[in-house]
């Protein structure tokens, strides 16, 4: 036998020794039940393939790392949506902000316009310092960095304001230039300061219809606003320029014109100027108050006073104040709003309401009262007193 042979020999034996060792003591532990007696054959024990539990490890750790992927996911595109919806609203507050810049110049053209004793060089002053602030408004626009489904939107905003530094300098050039005219060309300058002022109408419409529509048509395409009516609905801001249509007509600007050019000559007002109170009615009921009269007024959250008052004179006539009070104990209710412009012979009505607490059960009145404009001589048509009781039914 060679030395080959006795190692295989020597192997075999030990190995041999090895199990029936391992079988004795398992025997030994398991205990009768694993060997019967009488020192008979071992029964077969069952033992699960040594292969199997990396493998289950595997697919754990395969499936955690999938769901980790998953979650990532789903977090960054949580934080994209987030991202997006940032830069939408930060670009529709910044729009929002110069629109409404604007239409505070609008307004406080509005309110120039209608100044009583306005002079020429204060109009051109004042009027300079509006275009000025609403060109830095047009800059600002331009300097907007917005998300690019945006730009052609937005692009129409900056030409809305730019028609409205447009309309403002058209104005002033023609007061400039038909200052020293004679009054005879009062209805020429009013119509070339109507043409101008389109300008100023024309700039709403491209606001509303070429900015806003096509923005807000945008912000549902991009999912940040499905329904107008959800809270977190991203929306296109508005900007109304021209509050008062009527103003800017040839008729009105002529007037205007007028009382700014004889304003310039100095003096007093000249010809009739006066306004008078046309008539009273309870709201939503329809009824009318007379002086002579008393009125049973069924109190509720919807009632309103509409005061109807007419310039009598042979002038335009601006911030016409009107003031409605109903007596209560030692604190009236007091109520006052202007009419910014009221042509010659017309009638204009203004509203007020909100009455929450008046004086049930008891006579009392409303009385109006419209303040007298410049020059105005004949008073006596321009207050009344109406007796009335407020009811709960």
């Amino acid at each position: 036998m060679s030395s080959h042979d006795d190692d295989i020999l020597d192997f075999d034996f030990f190995d041999d020794a090895t199990r029936e060792t391992t079988g004795t003591d398992g025997a030994e532990r398991a205990g009768d039940s694993t060997r019967p007696s009488g020192g008979g054959p071992r029964r077969p024990q069952f033992r699960a393939p040594q292969g199997l539990t990396p493998i289950l490890r595997l697919v754990g750790l395969v499936a955690f790392a999938i769901l980790i992927v998953v979650l990532l996911v789903v977090w960054g595109q949580g934080c994209s949506n987030d991202k997006k919806r940032n830069g939408y609203e930060g670009a529709m507050s910044d729009i929002g902000t110069i629109g409404s810049d604007s239409a505070k110049i609008g307004s406080d053209l509005a309110e120039l316009l209608t100044t009583p004793g306005l002079k020429q060089a204060e109009l051109e002053t004042k009027l300079g310092g509006l275009i000025q602030l609403q060109q830095q408004g047009v800059d600002q626009a331009q300097g907007l960095d917005v998300p690019g489904p945006l730009r052609p939107a937005t692009d129409h905003a900056v030409e809305a304001l730019e028609l409205r530094v447009g309309g403002m300098q058209g104005l002033l050039d023609t007061f400039r230039a038909t200052k020293d005219d004679d009054s005879k060309n009062a209805t020429t300058a009013g119509e070339k300061l109507a043409a101008e002022a389109r300008r100023l109408e024309a700039s709403d419409v491209v606001w509303q219809f070429l900015f806003r529509v096509p923005a807000e048509a945008t912000l549902h395409d991009e999912g940040l606003c499905d329904s107008l009516t959800e809270p977190s609905c991203v929306r296109a801001p508005a900007s109304v320029f021209v509050e008062n249509v009527e103003l800017y007509t040839a008729r009105s600007m002529t007037a205007i014109w007028q009382r700014i050019h004889g304003a310039s000559t100095g003096g007093s007002p000249s010809g009739v100027h006066g306004t008078g109170l046309e008539k009273v009615v309870v709201q939503p009921a329809g009824t009318q108050l007379a002086p002579d009269t008393e009125t049973t007024i069924k109190a509720s959250t919807d009632l309103a006073f509409e005061v109807s008052v007419k310039n009598t004179g042979e002038n335009q006539e601006v911030s016409v104040v009107v003031t409605l009070t109903i007596p209560k104990g030692t604190t009236p209710i007091v109520k006052t709003q202007t009419i910014d412009l009221l042509d010659i012979g017309e009638i204009k009505a203004v509203t007020f309401k909100d009455f929450p607490e008046v004086p049930f059960g008891e006579k009392t009145s409303v009385q109006v009262s419209v303040k007298p404009v410049q020059g105005e001589t004949n008073t006596a048509n321009n207050s009344a007193e109406y007796p009335v009781i407020f009811s709960l039914e």
